[in-house]
């Protein structure tokens, strides 16, 4: 039987189409999620993420535990509430779960990892742990609950609902978190749009729902939340990386700190990986197909694979994330055998949307293909 969040039985009140998502009963849509993609992109989308696992490492070896379990340096968390996005690799520099940490200090941090990989992770911090000798506690938090607000005013229709909050979170940097009271407001987001995630006791989820719903945001699903990631250029676990690939390959090098003298899980693998697979992002030239993961793709250099595709609602056509051959660079014209077709498409550099404004030039692309 699938797990349920606090708010299952809102979202089946809604009328929401659930799905199991990683062992989770999770809303797909509540109606259309085209619709849902564009209140992101031009308003204010609400989403709840209570399947994701919040961990709190915590205690005098807090900070050198991390160090060495996350492929980026918490050293950077220098501020309280400062986040920061990493890789956690294992020993043959693949990718265990993305994640994001956020820091309060040398011995109180929050982890927050995927919900598919949860338990593995969990698993492996405790090795981690136990083989180091840290002086640290590992501690899930399964009674709080997380709700994402997302889109250009976002921010505002929060406040709307929570006033309270506005004091101490109007001057949050992006990659930011602010404690108020038992919440955490965190200026972070899978969605390339402005915006908040908040995790808070699951006994507040469902008040803190209909307070957010009732300042005019839009409840969406998993559908939207997918095709508005692919459009900001946010890797998916599972699908653009996993344990079999590297960092290197998967277009995630910046989440890597390779500082000298500088030891982590998976770095000396990393220095061995000879040259890098190209990760960019490819545009269908013109309409009539659909980019999917695993296709296949052919250039002039070799066989390369899609990682995630799918429609975007923002560009009018098929877009996707694929990993090429090296030397492979944004502007070549490459093959994808779609179904038993062969269409051309454009490597174009990652994201294609950010903050509501489509990066790519959709009118050179038509005239480069005619």
């Amino acid at each position: 039987m699938p797990k349920m969040t606090p708010l299952n039985a809102t979202h089946r009140a809604s009328g929401a189409r659930m799905v199991d998502f990683g062992g989770w009963d999770m809303p797909l849509h509540y109606g259309s999620q085209v619709d849902e993609h564009h209140a992101v992109r031009q308003d204010a989308g609400l989403f709840d993420v209570s399947h994701m696992r919040a961990v709190d490492i915590e205690g005098p070896g807090a900070r050198a535990f991390l160090r060495q379990a996350i492929a980026n340096d918490v050293d950077k968390l220098k501020t309280p509430g400062r986040a920061l996005y990493s890789c956690m690799l294992d020993e043959a520099g693949g990718v265990i779960d993305d994640l994001i940490v956020y820091g309060f200090g040398p011995a109180r941090y929050r982890v927050v990892v995927n919900a598919g990989t949860a338990d593995k992770d969990l698993a492996w911090l405790e090795r981690l742990r136990e083989q180091g000798r840290h002086d640290v506690r590992i501690t899930q938090r399964p009674e709080l609950a997380m709700l994402a607000v997302q889109g250009p005013n976002a921010r505002e229709r929060a406040w709307q609902a929570f006033p309270q909050w506005r004091a101490q979170t109007q001057s949050l940097a992006p990659f930011h978190a602010a404690e108020v009271g038992d919440t955490l407001i965190a200026r972070t987001g899978y969605t390339g749009e402005d915006g908040f995630e908040i995790t808070l006791p699951a006994a507040r989820a469902v008040e803190a729902w209909n307070a957010l719903v009732a300042a005019g945001i839009k409840p969406c699903g998993l559908g939207a939340r997918d095709t508005l990631r692919l459009e900001a250029g946010m890797n998916l676990y599972g699908q653009d990386m996993d344990e079999k690939v590297s960092p290197l390959d998967a277009g995630l090098a910046w989440t890597l700190d390779m500082k000298p003298g500088r030891d982590f899980i998976g770095r000396p693998a990393l220095e061995r990986q000879r040259e890098p697979r190209a990760f960019a992002g490819l545009v269908l030239t013109r309409g009539g197909g659909v980019l999917r993961a695993h296709q296949k793709v052919e250039t002039d250099r070799g066989e390369g694979e899609i990682t995630s595709g799918g429609f975007s609602p923002s560009l009018g056509r098929s877009i996707a994330f694929a990993r090429l051959p090296p030397g492979v660079v944004p502007g070549d014209l490459v093959r994808v055998h779609v179904r038993d077709r062969l269409l051309a498409a454009r490597v174009v550099k990652l994201p294609f949307v950010r903050q509501g404004r489509v990066l790519i030039n959709l009118e050179d692309e038509e005239r480069q293909t005619t």
